[in-house]
C-alpha cells in the first residue's frame, strides 16, 4: 500500500484514513518515528503490553526468573550501543 501525506506549517501530518483503518489506528495512539537510510518509517505503537502475551508462544526452556529477563534485557542493550563482540557479557554492560 502507498499513501501521501502533505506536512503543515506546524510540522503535523494527518495519516490518510485508509491508512488508520488498515493500521488499526484511533485517536490517542502513539506512533513512534525512525529514520532509516534517509526514509522516514512510522510504527504504530497501539498494543497493550498484555496483548502480546503467548505471542511467541511457550518458551523453549519454560518461564524465565526476572533475572534471566534482566540480563537478556542488558545483553540485548549492550549488543545493541557496543556492538556484537558485548552481547553476552552482561554485567560488563
Amino acid at each position: 500500500m502507498s499513501a501521501e501525506a502533505t506536512l503543515t506549517s506546524k510540522g503535523q501530518l494527518t495519516i490518510p484514513k485508509d491508512v488508520r483503518d488498515m493500521l488499526a489506528l484511533k485517536p490517542g495512539d502513539t506512533i513512534a518515528w525512525t529514520v532509516i537510510d534517509d526514509h522516514l518509517v512510522g510504527t504504530p505503537r497501539n498494543l497493550a503490553f498484555g496483548d502480546l502475551a503467548g505471542f511467541l508462544g511457550d518458551p523453549p526452556g519454560g518461564p524465565a526468573s526476572l533475572e534471566e529477563i534482566d540480563k537478556a534485557v542488558r545483553d540485548a542493550v549492550a549488543s545493541h550501543v557496543f556492538g556484537e563482540e558485548a552481547a553476552g557479557q552482561g554485567d560488563a554492560a
